[in-house]
């Protein structure tokens, strides 16, 4: 071998040499750098995976639960990732308000319903002690505390949720304008007081106009327009709120579609019994929310108490429903069917009117001659009309309740150094 060969021989080797480091480092580095990603993606998985859920509570009475409640309930749920509910007992509710016109067990009922709703904690004292504050954080691993930014207050004057504030686990929320309960008696009790004479006639024609097949129009000034108790509601639908309530999802390809109808008037726990039910016959519950003239023609022009929209929300917010039609029609027909690719359709065996079958234009005729139509039995015996007796019964009891809490504020500002406007 010649020196020139030699000479360009070893630059060569050398070059492969440094080469041959530098290939693997690249290999050691990746490999480390994989590994170490590898771990760190099992680190942030663990710590997700072991991450302690922010568990927050809610109370209230719930009495007559109204899509308030339920929105209140949504946005408490938006602060956690588990929402606990207190239901406050009848006894309680009797010591600092006056007596509930949905007794406990209807009160629980609906509370489960609501689908932002994770456990449920019966018969809750109406204030947060320190002793009871204690269990929750304790017992129940309760990380906040939830109210509405309206004032709850005791029989003399101070605040219920002074510990918790106290404490700083407290967190507030915005609290729903439009409605109350207070607000929903004042409705039934007005809408009794104005049915007359007058009124059961226009009830008779409307009923005669419809079961020929006709769609009323109600004009402005009307008895029908006039007499109905939705005319004092104070809601403002937007399509937002909708959403927020909406499940956002339809049914599958190959899903059994059920569904059921009616006013949904005061929706109570008889109305939460039935969706349970029908719910259960298949994948999909699709409820039909009949308009306010629909629900006037049937039913009295003093009817509804709450509005189609009001109506919707608190549909919307039970579990057991997927998707509602805002406005469905009296009649089911096989249009209806069709669109909504309708599996079977279901009727309680408790209803306001349940002469459907004796009436000379049966709304459930479609779905019966398909033989898809079921009635199912149901498991209490509620309607709207029991829930405005329970109001009409006790009335003076409940004026006397709203009075007792009119005093309580007014206490609670004069001890803050202002008095309410309200």
């Amino acid at each position: 071998m010649s020196s020139y060969e030699a000479v360009t021989e070893k630059p060569a080797t050398g070059t492969k040499w440094v080469v041959t480091c530098m290939v693997g480092g690249v290999i050691v580095g990746v490999s480390l750098l994989g590994a170490y990603s590898s771990q760190l993606g099992m680190f942030w998985k663990s710590r997700r995976r072991n991450k302690k859920p922010v568990r927050v509570y809610m109370d209230g009475c719930f009495d007559m639960m109204h899509y308030g409640h339920c929105n209140a309930l949504r946005q408490a749920r938006a602060l956690g990732d588990q929402l606990i509910v207190g239901v406050v007992s009848d006894a309680e509710i009797i010591a600092n308000k006056g007596p509930p016109v949905t007794p406990l067990h209807e009160r629980l009922m609906m509370v489960n319903a609501v689908k932002w709703v994770d456990e449920v904690i019966p018969e809750a004292p109406y204030a947060i002690t320190e002793e009871f504050m204690k269990k929750l954080f304790d017992e129940y691993k309760i990380d906040f505390i939830i109210h509405g930014d309206d004032p709850c207050v005791l029989p003399d004057g101070t605040d219920a949720y002074a510990h918790a504030k106290k404490a700083g686990r407290y967190k507030q929320i915005k609290r729903t304008e439009g409605v109350s309960s207070t607000d929903i008696v004042g409705r039934m009790l007005l809408c009794v007081r104005e049915r007359s004479i007058s009124d059961s006639h226009n009830h008779s024609s409307l009923q005669r106009q419809f079961s020929n097949g006709h769609s009323p129009k109600f004009e402005a000034g009307s008895p029908a327009a006039t007499a109905s108790g939705t005319r004092i509601s104070h809601f403002l639908p937007t399509s937002r709120r909708i959403v927020q309530f909406s499940n956002g999802r339809g049914p599958g390809p190959d899903s059994r579609i059920v569904y059921i109808d009616g006013a949904f008037d005061l929706f109570h726990a008889g109305h939460v019994e039935i969706l349970r039910l029908a719910r259960d016959l298949g994948d999909f519950l699709l409820v039909g929310i009949h308009t306010d003239q629909t629900v006037s023609a049937t039913r009295g022009s003093h009817r509804p108490i709450m509005n189609l929209h009001e109506r919707s929300l608190s549909v919307l917010a039970c579990r057991y429903v997927d998707e509602v039609i805002i406005g469905a029609p009296w009649e089911v027909s096989k249009d209806m069917i069709t669109t909504f690719n309708i599996s079977i359709v279901v009727h309680g065996t408790v209803a306001e009117n349940n002469d459907f079958e004796k009436e000379q234009c049966n709304p459930y005729a479609v779905p019966i001659s398909m033989g898809i139509f079921k009635v199912l039995e149901s498991p209490l015996g509620i309607t709207t009309t029991t829930i405005i007796k329970r109001i009409v019964s006790n009335h003076e009891a409940y004026q006397k309740r709203n009075e007792k809490k009119g005093e309580s504020e007014k206490r609670y500002y004069e001890g803050k150094g202002h008095v309410s406007g309200d």
